[in-house]
């Protein structure tokens, strides 16, 4: 593949979409949904090429889950991007207007990007869903899945310029780097005289080779080992349904949770009730602190945990499990495992819960909710680029605004600096 001619072409229509009405960009948007229908067929016999060979290659059951699509759940990805059609178009927004005392009048106007490098692995849904969000805020995009993947992306990707021909739009807009070795990813994470910010989504490697080799503001996001509190005043059976639906809704989601951590104080009564619960799902408890004595009921599948089980992001039907002495261990033991994506705290103490939620370090802090809400769509922003875990431009859900930077609009009666 030639990068730099399409890295070129990218920025080239980067400009044209830029200038689109709003109007023009969700008949875009709708000829591509109509069109990804349309492909169905193609597109799920071509997922199941990916899949038999993921069998062959016997990759993480997580991994599995992530890159498998039948017809409602393809379907649904289709009516993400028609949802987001009806949502505002930050593009052109002005804020923070003011005039000064000299005459100046000021604002800001909310602007495009121009290009978004995004590099993922067995999550073929992004494809449509970064599409989506580039063109509704007037950017182009080069995209890069994993060779999991390979032929579900290059199904979609045909049928997403289809749409944009149709829509009368250069078929450049979306790109797609169908050659999955790994010395095109390092080529374009130097490509910064074409591509303006890096999105990568998926685990901690691919995050450290973004933020080592790219010379491109990256946007870090998607990994993070997710934390529940169970405070000594919480309501123990609500707090179990929390945990459940953190754990076993879709234990492959970058916000389901991977350790708990119990107040001494209910550890006897809450962790047993816990554990049976947890059983009836499968779930295995990887214990610390002497927990697994109290984890032992029905049929439960307990493991002695090691430190370094802390740092681990599960995406499994696992969790640790330990027990603390106060609110001040719990926050300890959040910095020193990083904690900087999805947490909660399950409590019914108002001074506890605030002191949460303003000394953690995480993206998204919960009191008395499932980490499993941190989600574009859940958050009414639409489908979203990715989880951003830093602290600069974006954080937390990427929605439409984090995909859009400003530019300064003065004027003025002939006003010249004295």
């Amino acid at each position: 593949m030639d990068m730099q001619t399409l890295g070129r072409e990218a920025k080239a229509t980067a400009h044209k979409l830029a200038a689109l009405s709003t109007k023009e960009k969700n008949n875009a948007l709708l000829k591509i949904a109509d069109s990804l229908q349309e492909a169905l067929p193609q597109i799920l016999a071509a997922n199941a090429l990916d899949l038999e060979q993921a069998r062959a290659n016997n990759i993480p059951q997580a991994m599995y889950d992530r890159l498998k699509l039948d017809e409602k759940s393809f379907l649904a990805i289709v009516n993400d991007m028609r949802k987001v059609v009806s949502l505002p178009d930050p593009v052109g927004e002005e804020f923070d207007g003011r005039v000064l005392e000299n005459g100046l009048k000021l604002l800001k106007r909310r602007v495009p990007l121009g290009v978004i490098g995004v590099i993922y692995e067995a999550r073929p849904n992004v494809t449509v869903d970064i599409t989506s969000l580039c063109l509704k805020t007037g950017n182009a995009c080069i995209l890069r899945g994993g060779k999991e993947t390979i032929n579900t992306n290059i199904a979609m990707t045909k049928a997403i310029k289809e749409g944009l021909k149709k829509a009368n739009l250069p078929a450049e807009c979306v790109q797609y780097i169908t050659d999955p070795d790994r010395a095109y990813v390092t080529e374009l994470l130097h490509m910064d005289n074409y591509v303006d910010m890096i999105i990568p989504r998926g685990g901690a490697k691919l995050h450290e080779l973004c933020k080592k080799e790219s010379t491109i503001p990256v946007i870090i996001g998607g990994f993070g080992v997710g934390h529940i509190f169970v405070d000594k005043t919480a309501n123990l059976e609500k707090s179990i349904d929390i945990i459940d639906n953190a754990k076993t809704q879709r234990p492959s989601a970058c916000n389901s949770v991977d350790t708990i951590l119990v107040h001494k104080d209910i550890a006897q009564t809450f962790i047993p009730m816990l554990a049976k619960r947890l059983a009836s799902k499968k779930v295995a408890m990887v214990c610390h602190k002497g927990t697994e004595n109290l984890a032992q009921v029905d049929n439960a599948t307990v493991e002695i945990g090691k430190d370094e089980d802390f740092s681990t992001e599960w995406l499994s039907l696992r969790l640790n499990l330990t027990i603390v002495d106060s609110l001040d261990e719990v926050l300890e033991h959040m910095r020193k495992y990083n904690a900087c994506h999805s947490d909660a705290i399950l409590t019914d103490d108002y001074q506890n819960a605030l002191r949460f939620v303003n000394e953690v370090d995480s993206a998204c802090a919960y009191i008395n909710t499932s980490t499993r809400f941190s989600d574009g769509g859940q958050f009414g922003l639409g489908a979203e680029v990715a989880i951003s875990t830093q602290k600069l431009h974006a954080r937390g859900p990427m929605g439409l605004t984090e995909l859009t930077s400003y530019k300064w609009i003065c004027s003025s009666d002939y006003l010249a600096r004295p």
